[in-house]
């Protein structure tokens, strides 16, 4: 299962951690609704299962999606903090998500 995210195929997206690994990459969290998946944040981690499962903003991840939270991931095994900053920020002016404003 793949969602194109911007012009990067991430696996997912998942309902659950349960499918994510503890693998650097870039995730996209999406509120499914009505058929149709909304990007309302975007991050990066070294660790991307424990940053989402650990995640300071999931209140606002809950507080802005009426349907059903999922997240997909983008992995970027060899790409060092900065790589996955700049594909993090791409994707962030591309889609302005709702939460996680820096």
């Amino acid at each position: 299962m793949s969602i194109r995210v911007g012009q990067y195929v991430f696996e997912g997206p998942y309902m659950d951690t349960s499918r994510l690994s503890d693998k650097s990459g870039v995730y996209a969290i999406h509120c499914y609704h009505h058929n149709v998946y909304s990007i309302i944040d975007i991050g990066e981690s070294s660790t991307v299962k424990t940053r989402v499962e650990n995640h300071d903003r999931k209140e606002c991840w809950s507080r802005n999606c009426a349907g059903i939270l999922t997240v997909s991931v983008f992995y970027t095994l060899n790409a060092k903090q900065a790589g996955r900053k700049k594909i993090e920020q791409k994707l962030r002016s591309q889609y302005n998500p709702i939460c996680g404003n820096r």
